[in-house]
């Protein structure tokens, strides 16, 4: 074979193999233009943040019977703002007591006078994603805005080794936490793990101690503790009040009252879930349309 046609050969079997590298390569990762929106959900399939152009919230003044934890997490979250040292936070505690409601009620607040370039950007990651973590904290870590990365009832089950991956992204590692953001997360449970999880190592022979340790270490890396109990029936009736006020519904209240005592016993519970349930079953009936203020 003639040197030349040696060469182009080879030429040519490379720009095979080079065409089908470009094949096979992941996508480039997507720009992402942070000042664009102020809420976010993180896909890691893309390594991309899809917008939220409305968030789902209630507005902060109708958050009643949580009025402690409110002023904390406000206190927390104006601080992080305003580029002072601030906490992750673990909100925990009953279902329906208005724990997500109120992370997305305050990120609403801070930001209420606020240009979109000043404002606080609210990154949702899904629970079954938080192995993830670590890539989605080294994209937001070059951006030049502020951020609260969130994950909605965060629990641990089983074998589930999730928990590692958390402990060693909120403080761990070299890095450590991007100095521009904080983890906010809720649970129903105040250390994230399930019972039998912890049950399991206690029962265990060999290094029970260190292994319990290791797991319910976790919460401790959070330094903002809240915690949310169900509601007496007082503050029950103050949320169904407020939220009925500020929709519109017409009923005499003793008769709102009775009704709203009556959906929460047919419910078992009463929680600001639960009273929010009601309102939408009452407007339902009147014909009401909500519409909350932001």
């Amino acid at each position: 074979m003639a040197k030349a046609d040696l060469s182009e050969n080879v030429e040519t079997q490379l720009g095979r193999i080079a065409d089908a590298l470009d094949r096979i390569a992941p996508d480039p990762r997507p720009k992402i233009a942070i000042n664009s929106s102020d809420a976010f959900v993180w896909d890691p399939g893309t390594g991309g943040l899809k917008p939220v152009p409305k968030v789902n919230r209630v507005p902060f003044g109708l958050l009643k019977g949580i009025e402690s934890q409110a002023k904390a997490l406000l206190s927390n979250t104006q601080n992080h703002l305003d580029g002072l040292p601030a906490n992750n936070a673990l909100l925990w505690g009953a279902r329906g007591t208005g724990k997500s409601s109120l992370v997305k009620a305050v990120h609403a607040l801070v930001n209420s006078t606020l240009s979109i370039d000043a404002r606080l950007v609210l990154v949702e990651i899904h629970r079954e994603d938080i192995t993830t973590l670590p890539r989605l904290l080294d994209i937001l870590r070059n951006q030049s805005g502020r951020c609260i990365v969130f994950c909605d009832d965060l629990t641990f089950e089983g074998m589930d080794d999730g928990y590692k991956a958390l402990k060693a992204v909120l403080e761990g590692g070299l890095e450590g936490r991007p100095e521009n953001l904080v983890f906010y997360a809720t649970s129903n449970r105040r250390h994230m793990m399930a019972r039998d999880m912890i049950e399991n190592e206690q029962a265990t022979p060999i290094n029970r101690g260190e292994a319990l340790e290791e797991k319910v270490s976790l919460s401790d890396r959070f330094g903002l503790w809240l915690g949310f109990h169900h509601l007496d029936q007082d503050t029950y009736f103050a949320i169904v009040e407020g939220y009925a006020a500020s929709i519109g519904i017409s009923l005499e209240n003793d008769a709102l009252r009775a009704e709203a005592n009556e959906w929460a016993v047919t419910r078992g519970s009463r929680s600001g879930r639960v009273a929010w349930q009601f309102i939408q079953h009452i407007a339902g009936e009147q014909g009401i349309k909500i519409n909350l203020p932001d």
